[in-house]
């Protein structure tokens, strides 16, 4: 197991052609999931983790922003049905929770589950929990980078 300190800014996972964009909830809220049958909600806790994974890589700065969008604006997660031709054109997903499980044998955007996230197969079986002050990741993949990222306040923010 590693521990890497983790705060308010933002853990990058990469694989040669992955990655993962990790962030703490930071506070106490309750976060809704829609499935195609109904609507929960989950208690999120401050060191819980959400978490965007990009099985095929891309713009860090869209995982930065769809970790926003459920950290601070606490945007509902949208399930979609097994068949649902939509999957195949999903290039992120994200998962709330204290802690979660890479797998690349799960059809993205599918899985209610929280403690369970579509990722790459270079990733697979990587498993983070959030915990005070950090991070703690189990069976890192050989070659994985990690680096923090400062998070970016919004203008709005910045007019504070």
């Amino acid at each position: 197991m590693t521990t890497v300190p983790l705060g308010s800014e933002f853990l990058l996972i990469r694989g040669e052609r992955s990655f993962l964009l990790v962030g703490k909830a930071g506070s106490r809220f309750p976060l809704c999931i829609e499935t195609p049958d109904e609507e929960y909600c989950l208690a999120v806790d401050p060191d819980d983790l959400v978490v965007v994974s990009m099985p095929e890589g891309g713009p860090v700065e869209q995982a930065r922003m769809m970790l926003e969008l459920v950290r601070r604006y606490h945007i509902p997660l949208v399930v979609l049905g097994k068949d649902h031709p939509g999957t195949k054109r999903l290039s992120m997903v994200v998962s709330v929770a204290p802690e979660i499980l890479l797998a690349c044998d799960i059809r993205r955007g599918t899985h209610p589950e929280q403690h369970l996230l579509c990722s790459s197969a270079e990733l697979s079986g990587l498993s983070l929990a959030g915990i005070p002050g950090g991070v703690a990741i189990r069976q890192l993949p050989f070659g994985v980078v990690m680096e923090h990222l400062e998070t970016e306040n919004s203008s709005a923010d910045k007019q504070q």
